[in-house]
């Protein structure tokens, strides 16, 4: 069976000489919760937009379920929620995944199906057709969400997916996403907040100037009660070594 997500000696370098990916080299397995963590400018977008067909590597490779993410039948077993994204203010929720699941080839008989059962499962249930350009930051984060799930993906790739939430908003998406792995699926997520990553991450991978600086299972890293992810993930980006100059 094709490993979820996989790239080897992944080399990215922007016209003007910006490179953003040095030799990544990462293995996701089927059914985890992978934390991709590292300051801006570190290349966990580069990376992000290599796995999502949106950009093509300089060097390397990079696999999803063992196809090329330029392929659109490869992407189809992706959901996709950005770290920001402008969703059209004028639709109501079950009217933006309607759009979404249409576009993904849904049919009308699984939409109806699909998207209260999702609206519900990211705490939108009672939402009904209020206009999404009322939502707070943090509905419209959950809707997001709710577009990357509707399809029943077998990968998600989560950018910054706890961005705008508060405390009540940030356990509902820790328990979805713990319920997604329990589901056999694998979730693929940047963040910035260790804490978070800390509690549901099965494995952490810390990136700087575009290689990873550590990597392994959040036990090892971070679970002796002294060594926590915080400070691993300071001594790994503040550490000293060659200038690899800035990266995207």
């Amino acid at each position: 069976m094709a490993i979820p997500l996989e790239l080897n000696g992944l080399e990215k370098t922007y016209p003007g000489g910006q490179q953003a990916l040095r030799g990544l080299d990462l293995s996701v397995k089927r059914g985890e919760v992978f934390g991709f963590l590292g300051p801006n400018g570190a290349g966990k977008t580069t990376t992000i937009k290599i796995l999502l067909g949106f950009c093509q590597p300089t060097a390397g490779t990079a696999r999803v379920c063992g196809g090329d993410p330029a392929n659109p039948d490869t992407r189809r077993s992706l959901g996709y929620l950005p770290e920001v994204a402008d969703y059209y203010g004028f639709l109501s929720a079950p009217e933006l995944l309607a759009f979404y699941g249409r576009l993904c080839g849904m049919t009308r008989v699984d939409l109806g199906e699909r998207i209260p059962a999702t609206l519900e499962k990211v705490g939108l249930a009672d939402v009904g057709k209020k206009r999404i350009g009322t939502f707070s930051k943090g509905m419209k984060q959950r809707v997001g969400l709710a577009q990357a799930l509707l399809h029943d993906p077998a990968i998600l790739i989560l950018d910054e997916p706890l961005s705008g939430l508060d405390p009540l908003g940030r356990r509902q998406v820790r328990n979805i996403i713990c319920e997604l792995r329990n589901e056999g699926k694998t979730v693929f997520f940047s963040s910035h907040e260790l804490s978070e990553a800390e509690m549901i991450a099965d494995r952490v991978a810390i990136l700087k100037n575009g290689r990873v600086r550590q990597q392994g299972p959040i036990a090892e890293i971070a679970g002796d009660g002294e060594a926590n992810l915080e400070r691993i993930f300071l001594e790994a980006i503040e550490s000293e070594g060659e200038n690899d100059g800035d990266t995207v």
